[in-house]
């Protein structure tokens, strides 16, 4: 198995002990996390090492990653174990798949590559190496069925584990906060990247709010030391210590839990939100080269998995120079302002919710049985 970044140790770890629980026999090893260790798994590499953070730090550490990614076949090459599972990271993982896959042993691939969203082409590379796709989102096997690659919709873990019903006032209690008070989570990322480039328009955005409401709280949960000290580099520069605001280290989950309204970056933390049912106002901003060559190799009008999800726009985005302070606070406003419209978003969420929600981890495992040959055990 080969998993990258935290996600994908998490995704990995879950889908482990799922197959030992048919399985009790297999052993696993490669490039893994933690979550994955805890589990048995036999790290040769930590899965950190394939966490790549756009274009120019991923051509820095070609030449290193293409090192460990030969070293890693030779390995498989020489064991052939009975399968080779790539989760996620696909530009490191569907060169391994299909050199597993020529050399007879079954490729599967954990989590589709967003090739409905952009980089379509990659259809012919996944077709060439994958035995099995994986996939989170119900929209994805028709593609891969029309292409002739194999593909199961097996659900996202993240509806498994989040409540139906989430619990509001439990989530202030924890954090501290005022029930009676508004409260604004605003997640500008988990990559340094992402909050150097949004902080200060988030920090604006807060201000902003903060002028037009008296009894307002700003939630900011931030996932490393080093995001947290840009965004206090972002406080400082703005000279808005005085805002009622408050950082959390992590804590994301219950910052979008208690808020009334959410101000995301694009990402996993979007899908977060609405499987939260909480209301919220998607934005991004990134180098101008870096967005005017994706906005060509996108297939989709929307970024926000949210909207994709739904097959409309059902929580505004505001991209690049769109998502502009006023503009931001703008639609906050309108989200705090119209008890109707949050109402029918909390539905549409559900819904949403309810179709996610597949036991992701054991739907997988049951795909995945097949190739491995022998004779199930019984899950106990």
């Amino acid at each position: 198995m080969v998993a990258g970044e935290t996600s994908g140790d998490l995704l990995a770890s879950h889908l482990i002990r799922a197959l030992r629980q048919h399985r009790p026999d297999i052993q696993f090893y490669g490039i893994g996390g933690p979550k994955m260790q805890q589990e048995g798994f036999h790290a040769l590499w930590p899965s950190e090492l394939l966490a790549v953070h756009g274009y120019v730090d991923a051509l820095k550490r070609y030449r290193q990653l293409s090192g460990i990614r030969r070293a890693l076949w030779k390995q498989v090459a020489a064991d052939r174990p009975a399968a080779f599972i790539g989760v996620d990271a696909p530009d490191f993982n569907l060169w391994l798949e299909r050199k597993a896959k020529e050399a007879g042993m079954p490729a599967i691939h954990f989590v589709s590559p967003s090739i409905w969203a952009w980089r379509g082409g990659r259809i012919k590379t996944i077709a060439r190496s994958v035995s099995q796709m994986l996939c989170l989102f119900p929209f994805e096997t028709p593609i891969y069925d029309q292409a002739g690659v194999p593909a199961t919709y097996v659900g996202h873990p993240l509806a498994d584990s989040f409540p139906m019903f989430p619990d509001r006032a439990a989530a202030r209690e924890r954090l501290r906060m005022d029930q009676d008070a508004i409260l604004v989570a605003l997640l500008p990322g988990s990559r340094e990247s992402e909050v150097r480039n949004l902080a200060p328009t988030y920090i604006e955005t807060a201000r902003l709010l903060a002028a037009r409401h008296d009894n307002i709280g700003f939630l900011v949960p931030l996932a490393t030391r080093e995001t947290r000290r840009l965004f206090d580099e972002a406080l400082h520069s703005a000279q808005a210590a005085d805002l009622p605001l408050k950082v959390l280290f992590g804590h994301a989950v219950d910052a979008m839990t208690a808020a009334d309204v959410v101000l995301v970056a694009s990402g996993t933390a979007s899908l977060e939100a609405a499987l939260l049912k909480r209301p919220m106002v998607i934005s991004y901003r990134i180098g101008a080269w870096q967005y005017r060559l994706m906005k060509r190799m996108a297939y989709l009008p929307w970024v926000g998995l949210p909207n994709i999800l739904c097959g409309e726009t059902v929580v505004p985005e505001l991209l690049q120079d769109e998502a502009t302070p006023l503009a931001l606070a703008d639609a906050l406003e309108r989200w705090l302002a119209d008890d109707a419209a949050r109402e029918e978003l909390v539905l549409r969420f559900n819904q949403l919710h309810r179709n996610l929600r597949q036991d992701t981890a054991e739907k997988a495992a049951t795909a995945i049985l097949p190739y491995l040959g022998g004779v199930s055990h019984e899950r106990r």
